[in-house]
């Protein structure tokens, strides 16, 4: 299930950033359980993940020991029980609120099309993980019944852009074309080039939403600006990147920039009496 890799369902809680309605104890309910059915949603596609891939996990250094399907560890009679319960939580819960549902249901269908198919084609392999971010963001405006901001999508589907293609670029860097298949179609040299127009992409549209429509959180863009700069030197330097969630867990600057971020934020953009 990958409990640690909830982090990234935080996504789903930028709407109620900024929108301003973090005071709004209805609203953070709503938020709080879109991001749960994200949890439960994500869990459900990494077992199907990993039971689709067992075989070459097995022969991964790394993953033969660390995926509960690949060392044995869980059965794959179990672990179908658990993606059933998965599947069974996610229905009962998300009938409370069927627009996230929806979204939900979409989610988990790309998920599938990712694990079966389009993690081995090329860029749209990319494209794919990040657009999987963009539906975080827009569950979590329909459970608040606000409109996604096309400002708030092109910033979210840029940055994830440029984590994915970061993702990609330690793969390579670490383990080569065995990693998976896909990366046999990859050098270094292009996702460099990948991720580079995805954060510059990234920073451009944040500012020029913060600057269009909401001005007051222009004291957020320095710490956006720090965060790309810091990320990269974890790739580069200390040979991170490979799994934004462990990078952001375990680089301190990194974590205290993004807590600044959500400080300043809701400094920007709290309600005023």
């Amino acid at each position: 299930m990958r409990p640690k890799q909830w982090i990234k369902n935080g996504f789903v809680l930028a709407p109620l950033i900024f929108t301003g309605k973090f005071l709004d104890l209805t609203a953070i309910g709503e938020a709080l359980t879109a991001t749960l059915l994200f949890c439960l949603a994500a869990s459900s596609a990494y077992i199907v993940n990993d039971i689709q891939d067992r075989e070459r996990d097995r022969l991964h250094p790394k993953k033969s020991k660390t995926r509960p399907i690949a060392s044995g560890v869980v059965s794959i009679r179990a672990a179908i029980a658990l993606l059933t319960a998965l599947y069974a939580l996610v229905i009962s819960l998300g009938l409370t609120m069927l627009p996230v549902l929806g979204v939900i249901l979409g989610y988990l269908c790309l998920n599938w099309a990712y694990s079966f198919w389009l993690k081995h084609q090329p860029v749209l392999d990319i494209f794919t993980i990040a657009f999987g971010f963009v539906l975080r963001v827009y569950a979590g405006a329909l459970a608040l019944t606000v409109p996604l901001s096309s400002w708030m999508f092109i910033t979210t589907f840029c940055l994830a852009l440029y984590l994915a293609a970061i993702k990609r670029r330690q793969e390579l860097e670490q383990r080569g074309v065995e990693g998976r298949k896909v990366l046999e179609s990859y050098s270094v040299a292009l996702v460099d080039r990948y991720a580079e127009m995805a954060a510059t992409g990234a920073l451009i549209f944040y500012s020029l939403f913060v600057m269009s429509a909401k001005p007051q959180l222009v004291v957020s863009i320095p710490f956006v600006l720090f965060g790309l700069f810091r990320y990269w030197y974890v790739v580069e330097s200390l040979e991170g990147g490979e799994s934004p969630t462990d990078a952001l867990i375990t680089d301190k600057p990194l974590l205290v920039t993004v807590s600044l971020w959500i400080l300043a934020c809701g400094w920007a953009l709290w309600p005023t009496p």
